[in-house]
């Protein structure tokens, strides 16, 4: 990963890249040193407590997860990018993939050693790619108004925090009244939701590097926590999920420093609400129980509680439900036991809904569901019929669908994708103001990397509409307070 030096850039650049956040190389080499020593420590503990069968899962399986990790690492210890986009996509391979293979046999059960090898075989494949390509992609940082200009001034960096109090009005007016009519309530959300992103990663870094007064931290934890409730009350976690991690890599980019208490505190709660919300669903969609009212959340989020830590068969502690909740290897493993022994691969059938969901559907009404290329695919391999896809979507993953498509060289090209589409993104946005369009695009990435379950299709048109929402609020800053 390139590093430029900020004391041999010129002044007006400096000067630039210091409202960026600046480098802070000597907590960066102690956050290495803190990673290095904790994936050792991991890697041992993942060696002496797997629960595999076969020897050659235990290395695959430590091997994906050693390689997770190490494009963070040499981030932390290089000064990487204010945007961690491929470091956020690469790590989540170790929760989706690597302990899955370790310790959610019974998930992997019904699949042959053969095909269990394969699937980490895929995965690693797909790991070398990315990193290999990313660390041998070179360029400039961009030089053109995209890259360069603020579309406000950078004094409004301080008025972010007071940006989380609107969206939670927003969200509570929204989740517990009608009275936004209907019409708007997608455009709306959309906005609000690209508002939650940008001022909830912008107030974390400043948190980081050690700008925020006690009140301005008071404010931030205090709207995060009932829109993160909000965000929860429809038993889909992701954009919670998204809307930490964004906050936490937020912090991490602008101190250099693991937030372990925030940590410590919300690992947890999300373990239990993952592990909870499959009996959750079962009474409130299934059974189309009500959703719950203000005065009706403690008991509602205490009944899940209850759901998440109760004892289940085998005796499976909160953490191996949690694995196998967010695991994606069972998916690729099932793809590879049916292709191409039983059905050929899809030779980019789902690739071709990419660009079609990029038209509005304003322009064209008919257009097919966001989802398409998902239904697709559980339609092919027998998962769902047709009118299933109306009721549940399965997340199948952007590796999942790769292996659909092209096999083994699927899963490279979707490496090589992203090492060098991310890698070129991180190198022209060097220099960008925060509120640059260049800006504001990185920080969705930074958002969209926890969303990996997703197909290509449904990932890309949904961070386009988030990027057309969130572009507009800084424009219109700017038309009423100017530069």
């Amino acid at each position: 990963m390139e590093f430029v030096s900020r004391t041999a850039l010129p002044d007006e650049i400096a000067t630039d890249y210091a409202i960026l956040g600046g480098v802070h190389a000597e907590r960066g080499r102690r956050l290495f040193i803190t990673a290095s020593c904790l994936r050792r420590a991991i890697l041992l503990y993942l060696a002496y407590t797997a629960n595999v069968n076969d020897i050659f899962h235990l290395v695959l399986g430590l091997l994906m997860f050693a390689l997770s990790a190490v494009p963070s690492l040499l981030w932390a210890r290089n000064g990487g990018s204010r945007f961690p986009v491929f470091e956020t996509i690469m790590i989540l391979c170790a929760n989706a993939y690597a302990l899955p293979v370790l310790n959610a046999q019974e998930q992997l059960a019904e699949y042959s050693p053969g095909t269990i090898t394969r699937a980490g075989i895929a995965v690693v494949l797909y790991q070398l790619t990315a990193i290999g390509t990313y660390f041998s992609v070179r360029g400039l940082p961009g030089r053109s108004r995209f890259w360069r200009e603020s579309l406000i001034t950078t004094q409004v960096e301080r008025l972010m925090v007071y940006g989380l109090v609107l969206s939670t009005v927003y969200f509570t007016v929204s989740t517990f009244t009608t009275i936004i009519p209907r019409d708007l309530e997608s455009v709306l959300r959309a906005v609000f939701y690209g508002v939650t992103i940008l001022c909830t990663f912008v107030t974390a870094q400043r948190w980081g590097r050690g700008e925020l007064n006690r009140t301005e931290k008071f404010i931030l934890i205090a709207m995060l926590i009932p829109q993160l409730i909000m965000m929860s009350i429809g038993l889909i976690l992701i954009a919670a999920i998204s809307q930490i991690g964004i906050g936490l890599l937020g912090y991490l980019c602008g101190g250099k420093r693991i937030p372990w208490l925030a940590l410590a505190i919300i690992f947890p709660i999300i373990a239990v609400l993952h592990t909870g919300k499959t009996r959750m669903r079962e009474k409130y969609w299934f059974q189309e129980a009500p959703q719950p009212t203000i005065t009706q959340l403690p008991a509602y989020f205490t009944e899940w509680f209850e759901f998440g830590l109760e004892p289940t068969s085998g005796d499976k502690t909160v953490g191996q439900k949690m694995i196998e909740r967010t695991s994606l290897v069972h998916l690729l493993c099932l793809v590879i036991e049916y292709t191409p022994s039983r059905q050929d691969y899809l030779y980019g059938s789902t690739y071709r809904h990419v660009l079609p969901q990029l038209i509005p559907r304003i322009l064209w009404p008919e257009k097919p569901r966001s989802h398409v290329a998902t239904y697709e695919l559980a339609i092919y391999y027998g998962l769902q019929r047709e009118e299933d896809t109306t009721t549940t979507t399965i997340a199948f993953g952007l590796l999942t669908e790769a292996y659909a498509n092209f096999g083994l060289f699927g899963s490279m090209l979707l490496g090589a994708f992203w090492g060098v589409s991310l890698k070129k993104l991180q190198i022209w946005s060097t220099f960008s103001p925060m509120f640059s369009f260049a800006g504001l695009l990185m920080v969705l990435l930074t958002a969209w990397a926890f969303n990996s379950e997703q197909t290509m299709a449904v990932w890309i048109s949904s961070l386009e509409q988030a990027m057309i929402m969130l572009l507009g609020v800084p424009l219109l800053i700017r038309h009423f307070f100017g530069q």
